[in-house]
C-alpha cells in the first residue's frame, strides 16, 4: 500500500469521541444507560455499545455492539434492537424522511398490496418458528425478527416528537428497501415499466495476487444519492444454534457497511467470524412471468435470508444452501461468497495456498438460484467481476438477458457491459491496496474508450464506469435507455477487505461518489446539483469530499 494512503487511514481513525450505551436487566425490567463515558457504564449488562456519528467529516456513522452471553438469546436480540435504536434513533428519523415518507403517495393500492403480502407473510413465519423451535434456521429467524421489535420500541423510546414516530412494521419497511420495488412489480405488475430491466446496484471485485501475498474482497454501492447517510456497524451476538445448545452461532460476530434502522447491510457488504465475506450485486429480472412465483406462504424477504445464511454457515457450501431455502424471488442478486479459511497467503518465502470453495457463486430469481463453487475461474484468471449480470447462462437467459440484449445491445451482455471491459483492463494492474482502492473508484467516462456510446449525445456516459457518476450526464443530454442518462444516482461508496484485515473485522471504505477534478470529475455536492432541490437528503453534508477511513473497533 502507497504510503500516502497509508498515512491518510490512520491519521482517520485517531482521536475521535464516542457515546457509550447499556442496557441492564433488574427487578424483572430491562433499563437503559447513556453516558459520553465508558467508565459510567454498568460492568454487568445485557448489551453494551459504542455510537459515534462522524458523518460530516468522514462520510461514516459507527455503532458497535455486543452482547452478555449471560443471558438467554431472546433477551441479548431484544435488548441489542433496543439500544440500536435508542441511540440512533435521530439518523433513523432523518433515513427514513429520505427513504421512505413519501413512497405510497400516489400508489396507496400497491402498498395495500404489500401490507396484505406482509401480513401474510408474517403468520407463515411465525406459524413456523412455533413449529420448529429447535431448528437452527427457525431459532435465528425468530431472534432477528426479537432484535427488529426490539428496534422500534427503543426508537419509540427516544422520541419525543408524535408525529417522528415510527412502528415495528415502519421498521420492517426499512429493512426491505432492497426487497421493496420488486415486491411492489410483482404484485401490481404494471402493463408498461423498465425498472426490472435496469438494476444498477453495485460493482464487486474479487481479485487474487498474483504471488498470492493477498486476496482482495471489495463492493462499490451504486444506489440513489438520497441515501448517503451510511453507517459501519459491529454487530457481536452471542447466540446459540438452538434454544437447547451450549454452541455459539458461526457467524456471532460480523462487521458490515449498512444504513440508519438496518439490521442488516443492504449493500450487502459482510466480514463474519466464520471467515467468510459475503457481497452481491443486483441482477435484472426482465422476465414478468417470474414474478408470478413471489407469494407470501412459504417464502421469506432476501434481507432476513442473508443474515440467518450469514449467521449459520461455517462455509460457502452451507451459505448457499441456507440462503437457497424459501427464496421470495425479490431483491434478485448474484452473490459472491469469499472463505478466507481456505486461503493462505505466501510468506517468509513460502507459496501461497488456495483451496476449494474459497469462492463460491449464487444467483437468484424467483423460483429459481443457481450456485457453483467458482475456485478455479478464481486461481484461472486472478480475478472475479461482478457488475449487475448472470454470470450463469441459465439464470442470464431466464431473466431475459438475450432478450435484453437483441433490444439495447451490448451493455446487457455479460463479456460486452462496459464495465466487463473496465474490469478486466483495470484489475490486470493491482499489486497492493492502493491499487485496488483506486480501481474501486475508477471512473473516467470523458476519456474511457469504454465509456463511449454510439447512441448518447454527448457520445459517452458516467454511468459506464466501476463507480458511475449519473449526475455529471448533462440534463438536456440523450440516452438510449433511462440507466444511461441524468439521475441523482452513482457509486456512493467503497469498501475493501483483505486476508490481513478480514482478522479484525476491518475494511477500508470511503463514503462518497467518486471524483477526481483532473479528470473533469468534480466532487458531488448538493447545492450544485440541478435536481437537490427535488430529492430529500435530510441530515446530508453539502460537499461530499470524503477521504478513505479504516475504522478501529473499540472493543474487537
Amino acid at each position: 500500500m502507497c504510503l500516502s494512503l497509508c498515512i491518510l487511514l490512520i491519521c482517520l481513525v485517531l482521536g475521535c469521541e464516542s457515546k457509550y450505551g447499556c442496557v441492564t436487566w433488574g427487578e424483572n425490567k430491562m433499563q437503559i444507560f447513556v453516558s459520553d463515558y465508558l467508565a459510567s457504564i454498568p460492568e454487568v449488562n445485557i448489551v453494551r455499545a459504542t455510537y459515534r456519528n462522524d458523518i460530516n467529516s468522514t462520510g461514516w456513522a459507527y455503532l458497535e455492539i455486543h452482547t452478555s452471553d449471560q443471558f438467554s438469546d431472546v433477551k441479548q436480540a431484544y435488548a441489542a434492537g433496543y439500544l440500536e435504536g435508542f441511540l440512533t434513533r435521530d439518523l433513523i428519523w432523518m433515513h427514513w424522511q429520505n427513504m421512505l415518507k413519501g413512497y405510497c403517495y400516489n400508489k396507496t393500492d400497491v402498498c395495500g398490496m404489500i401490507e396484505d403480502f406482509l401480513d401474510k407473510n408474517e403468520d407463515y413465519i411465525s406459524s413456523m418458528i412455533l413449529k420448529y423451535p429447535d431448528d437452527p434456521y427457525w431459532y435465528q429467524m425468530m431472534l432477528f425478527f426479537i432484535q427488529l421489535e426490539g428496534l422500534a420500541v427503543g426508537y419509540k423510546e427516544a422520541t419525543k416528537e408524535p408525529y417522528e414516530q415510527l412502528t415495528v412494521r415502519d421498521m420492517l419497511w426499512i429493512n426491505m428497501l432492497g426487497d421493496l420495488d420488486e415486491l411492489a412489480f410483482a404484485l401490481s405488475m404494471p402493463v408498461t415499466s423498465d425498472s426490472m430491466l435496469f438494476p444498477e446496484h453495485c460493482t464487486g471485485l474479487v481479485k487474487l495476487l498474483a504471488d498470492r501475498s493477498e486476496l482482495y474482497t471489495s463492493q462499490v454501492t451504486w444506489n440513489s444519492y438520497q441515501s448517503m447517510l451510511r453507517f459501519q456497524k459491529m454487530y457481536v451476538l452471542q447466540y446459540k444454534m438452538t434454544p437447547n445448545s451450549n454452541k455459539r452461532i458461526p457467524g456471532y460476530k460480523m462487521s458490515m457497511s449498512s444504513y440508519p434502522g438496518f439490521l442488516q447491510s443492504l449493500d450487502d457488504f459482510y466480514v463474519i467470524s466464520s471467515g467468510l465475506v459475503t457481497a452481491e450485486t443486483t441482477i435484472g429480472n426482465s422476465n414478468r412471468t417470474l414474478f408470478e412465483l413471489v407469494k407470501p406462504v412459504g417464502q421469506i424477504l432476501e434481507y432476513a435470508r442473508a443474515m440467518i445464511a450469514n449467521r449459520l454457515a461455517h462455509n460457502g457450501r452451507e451459505w448457499v444452501e441456507l440462503f437457497r431455502k424459501h427464496n421470495s424471488g425479490t431483491y434478485n442478486n448474484q452473490w459472491f461468497i469469499v472463505d478466507y479459511n481456505r486461503f493462505q497467503r505466501s510468506a517468509a518465502g513460502k507459496p501461497g495456498r488456495v483451496r476449494s470453495g474459497l469462492l463460491w457463486l449464487l444467483e437468484q430469481l424467483p423460483g429459481h438460484t443457481h450456485a457453483a463453487d467458482l475456485t478455479g475461474e478464481l486461481v484461472r484468471t486472478s480475478y472475479w467481476p461482478s457488475y449487475n449480470i448472470p454470470y450463469f447462462p441459465r439464470i442470464f437467459n431466464l431473466s431475459g438477458g438475450n432478450e435484453r440484449v437483441r433490444v439495447f445491445g451490448d451493455w446487457f451482455g455479460y463479456d460486452t457491459n462496459p464495465r466487463a471491459r473496465i474490469l478486466k483492463q483495470k484489475q490486470a494492474d493491482i499489486w497492493n491496496l492502493a491499487d485496488m482502492y483506486h480501481t474501486m473508484r475508477y471512473n473516467d467516462f470523458k476519456h474511457d474508450p469504454n465509456a463511449r456510446c454510439a447512441q448518447c449525445q454527448p457520445p459517452y456516459s458516467a454511468c459506464n464506469a466501476i463507480a458511475a457518476r449519473n449526475d455529471l450526464n448533462p440534463a438536456n443530454g440523450s440516452y438510449p435507455f433511462r440507466a444511461l442518462g441524468h439521475r441523482s444516482h452513482g457509486g456512493t461508496d467503497l469498501k475493501i477487505t483483505s486476508a490481513a484485515l478480514r482478522h479484525t473485522f476491518q475494511f477500508v471504505a470511503v463514503s462518497s461518489p467518486t471524483f477526481n477534478v483532473s479528470r473533469g470529475i468534480p466532487p458531488f455536492q448538493w447545492s450544485k446539483f440541478d435536481l437537490g432541490s427535488q430529492v430529500s437528503h435530510v441530515g446530508h453534508p453539502d460537499l461530499w469530499v470524503f477521504p478513505p477511513v479504516l475504522h478501529s473497533w473499540e472493543w474487537s
